[in-house]
């Protein structure tokens, strides 16, 4: 007697002698996709004839490394986040630092280096809107922890995002270039 069911893959119907080795696999412990490997079936053809043989899965395993996974993403989150706060306190460190910088600019293809005591506004520009960037994108991050706490450090932080826009005020254009 053979199943009902065809393979997800369009094989033949499952035989007698699948179905046996099926249920034998399952009894040494094997899960759905290490049967579904070793038979040569399909996930959910697999699934379909234990549920026949009145068979089940331990989904333990399954939870288990779900939830690892989950914690390994927070933990990367939170690395990620801390680099980006690194990044944000040392292009604020550049932008409010006293003295001369020491920048760069091509000149008939070729580096010039030259030093002034205020950064161009393109410069500053970037900066704070990649330190704007940085404390969205930091914020956001914090917001997938679901933290209760992390809605008012959110706010503060895009706050403070928004003021160092103002800080900057109007952005005069000193490069003569519009």
């Amino acid at each position: 007697m053979t199943n009902q069911y065809a393979d997800d893959d369009h094989n033949p119907r499952v035989t007698d002698a699948e179905r046996a080795e099926i249920r034998r696999l399952h009894a040494e412990g094997h899960g759905r996709n290490e049967i579904a490997r070793r038979v040569g079936r399909g996930k959910r053809t697999v699934s379909r004839v234990a549920e026949d043989l009145g068979l089940s899965f331990d989904r333990t395993a399954t939870a288990v490394a779900t939830e690892a996974k989950v914690i390994d993403a927070r933990a990367r989150r939170a690395r990620i986040v801390e680099q980006l706060y690194d990044v944000i306190e040392s292009d604020l460190a550049y932008l409010r630092q006293a003295g001369a910088y020491s920048l760069v600019e091509v000149s008939a293809g070729k580096a010039v280096p030259f030093v002034t005591e205020r950064l161009p506004a393109q410069d500053r520009r970037a900066l704070i809107t990649g330190i704007s960037t940085g404390i969205t994108a930091a914020s956001r991050l914090e917001a997938l922890e679901g933290d209760p706490g992390v809605a008012g450090a959110t706010s503060l932080l895009m706050n403070l995002s928004e003021a160092f826009r103002q800080a900057a005020g109007p952005v005069e254009d000193d490069t003569g270039e519009g």
